[in-house]
C-alpha cells in the first residue's frame, strides 16, 4: 500500500516520544521528592528506573502481554486450523512465521504483539477458534498479520507496559504522601499537605492520561489491519463476517484490562461502544468498509 512506510514510520515515532513521555513523567515525581522531602537522590533514581522500565517494556512487553492475557502456545496437532492459517498467510505476506498462543476464554477475540516482526506472536481465544470458519478465521488472522507488518504491535505492546506502570506510580505516590519521610527543615506538615495535594492530582489525572496514550494509538489502524487483511485474502467477506460474529457475542473475556484492550481486533469488554473514548471503531462501519472495499 502507498501509505505502508508512513505508517511504519508513525509507529516508531509514537513509540519514542511515549517512551520519553514516560521518562519526563517519572523524573517529574522525582523532582516533587527532590523538592518537598529534600532528597536529591530521588530524581536520580528515578531517571534510572524510567529508562529500566522503558527497556523492559521494549524487550519484554510481548511476554507481559501474552502473560497478562493468560495465553499459552497453541501447538499444530491440537489447533492444526489456527496453525495452517497462520503458515499459509504468513509464506502469502512475506513475513516471518509468528509464535501463536490460545487463550481459553469462551469470548472470541484476538490479537497481535512483539517488538517486531522476527519476535512477533499472535493470540486467539478458544471462543473465536469455536464459532469460526476456517475462511473467517483467514480474515482475522491475516488481520492480525497486517499489524505485524504495519509495525503497529511495538507501539501497542509498549502501551500496555506504560499505562500499567503509570496506574502503579499513582498508587505509589499517594502512598508516600501519605507514609513519607520527612520533609526539608520547613514544616513537615506543610510539604506533607502539598504532597498529598499533588497525589490526589496525579491520581485524578492518571487514568485520563492513560486513555490519552491508548487513543494516541489512532484508531485509523483498525481500519488499515482491516484492508490490508482483506488484500491479503483477497475476501474482505471473510473479514467482514468474523468481525459481525464477534460483535453479536456480546462477551466479556475474563482477564479483560483497560491496559491491554486497544490490541484486541473487538473491545474485550464486550461493550459495544463508539465515540470519542472508544478503543475501537465502530464495527457496522469496519464491516461496511470491507464490504465496499472491491477487493
Amino acid at each position: 500500500m502507498a501509505s505502508l512506510y508512513t505508517h511504519q514510520d508513525s509507529n516508531a515515532r509514537k513509540t519514542w516520544f511515549l517512551m520519553s513521555l514516560f521518562v519526563l513523567i517519572l523524573c517529574g515525581v522525582g523532582g516533587a521528592i527532590w523538592y518537598l522531602y529534600d532528597a536529591p537522590e530521588a530524581l536520580i533514581i528515578a531517571f534510572v528506573f524510567s529508562v529500566l522500565l522503558n527497556g523492559i517494556s521494549y524487550w519484554n512487553s510481548d511476554k507481559i502481554v501474552l502473560m497478562t492475557t493468560g495465553a499459552r502456545p497453541a501447538s499444530r496437532e491440537r489447533f492444526f486450523d489456527f496453525y495452517t492459517v497462520t503458515e499459509n498467510l504468513s509464506i502469502t505476506a512475506g513475513l516471518p512465521m509468528p509464535k501463536l498462543y490460545v487463550i481459553h476464554d469462551p469470548a472470541p477475540n484476538a490479537f497481535a504483539t512483539g517488538r517486531d516482526a522476527k519476535h512477533a506472536a499472535v493470540a486467539v481465544t478458544t471462543g473465536l477458534l469455536e464459532i469460526l470458519t476456517r475462511t473467517e478465521l483467514e480474515g482475522v488472522v491475516a488481520h492480525e498479520l497486517s499489524h505485524i507488518g504495519n509495525r503497529d504491535i511495538l507501539l501497542q505492546s509498549v502501551v500496555v507496559v506504560l499505562v500499567g506502570l503509570i496506574a502503579l506510580i499513582a498508587d505509589w505516590f499517594l502512598r508516600f504522601s501519605l507514609f513519607g519521610g520527612r520533609g526539608r527543615d520547613r514544616d513537615s506538615g506543610q510539604a506533607g499537605a502539598i504532597f498529598a495535594i499533588l497525589s490526589i492530582v496525579f491520581i485524578i489525572l492518571s487514568p485520563v492520561a492513560a486513555m490519552l496514550i491508548q487513543l494516541a494509538i489512532s484508531r485509523k489502524r483498525e481500519y488499515l489491519a482491516d484492508a490490508s487483511g482483506a488484500l491479503l485474502t483477497r475476501y474482505p467477506e471473510g473479514l467482514a463476517s468474523a468481525l459481525g460474529k464477534i460483535h453479536a457475542s456480546g462477551l466479556k473475556m475474563r482477564r479483560a484490562g483497560r491496559a491491554t484492550a486497544h490490541l484486541f481486533i473487538s473491545d474485550p469488554f464486550g461493550k459495544k461502544m463508539s465515540g470519542l473514548f472508544a478503543t475501537h471503531p465502530p464495527v457496522e462501519k469496519r464491516i461496511a468498509a470491507l464490504r465496499g472495499s472491491g477487493v
